[in-house]
């Protein structure tokens, strides 16, 4: 099976080409530019050295939030039109999950991904391995950094913490968590599509024309919209009503 893994859910752009369980070509990259001109040519190019022709794709997958709207959006667009436009699967993962896959096999740890939700507020999940694999504990959520550390330290198990995002968060961690935490090097701390095509092996393909992203907590924008207009609540979001 031939898969493309896509995920533009955060700063950090990374694409990758698998062929079942070996990977083919990756390119990741974290700098601060616009994924939607980014995109299609680092795929182009990812094709173009593996020399493989597009139409002989069977899969992609691709982060579908909760991270960035505008760079989840880009990425799920992208992979919609593509699975559409060749006639392949496509398989949605939660972004925390495929950072989650950069954790340790430790048993008895939890392996805690972590993406910035400004205000103090963070995305989250909690997942631990199982059987070699990394499976979700708890859903993933939309909580403050205050009561998401308190939650952590009822857990009384060693936590292995992933995400360049933590950096902002950095004092209340230490001071709450510091007796727990497992450290990781910096290069566990960026998400990887690789990750994206391991994982898809395993999961359903979804429909492709009602596929949506999964953001979490809908944008400001939106909540406001929805306010003023609850007759049009039903039957998909607002980009989809406009």
């Amino acid at each position: 099976m031939k898969i493309l893994g896509i995920d533009t859910s955060n700063q950090v752009m990374s694409v990758a080409l698998a062929e079942n369980s070996r990977l083919i070509a990756e390119k990741t990259v974290n700098v601060k530019r616009n994924h939607s001109i980014q995109l299609m040519p680092a795929i182009e190019e990812l094709f173009k050295e593996a020399e493989w022709l597009p139409k002989e794709l069977d899969r992609i997958a691709v982060a579908k939030g909760p991270g960035s709207y505008t760079g989840v959006r880009i990425g799920v667009t992208v992979a919609k039109t593509l699975a559409f436009s060749l006639s392949c699967d496509l398989v949605g993962i939660s972004s925390l999950q495929a950072l989650a896959g950069n954790g340790e096999r430790i048993p008895g740890s939890y392996i805690v991904p972590v993406f910035d939700a400004r205000r103090g507020n963070i995305y989250t999940g909690l997942y631990q391995v199982k059987d070699n694999k990394i499976v979700p504990v708890n859903k993933d959520t939309h909580i403050s950094v205050s009561e998401w550390a308190e939650g952590l330290k009822r857990l009384g198990a060693p936590l292995q913490l992933l995400g360049e995002d933590l950096e902002k968060h950095r004092d209340a961690v230490k001071k709450m968590l510091s007796e727990s935490l497992i450290e990781l090097p910096m290069s566990r701390q960026y998400t990887r599509a690789s990750i994206l095509t391991e994982l898809a092996l395993d999961l359903e393909p979804e429909p492709v024309h009602t596929f949506e992203p999964n953001y979490i907590r809908v944008a400001e924008a939106e909540q406001k919209w929805m306010e003023a207009n609850p007759e049009h609540i039903q039957g998909g979001g607002w980009i989809e009503k406009l």
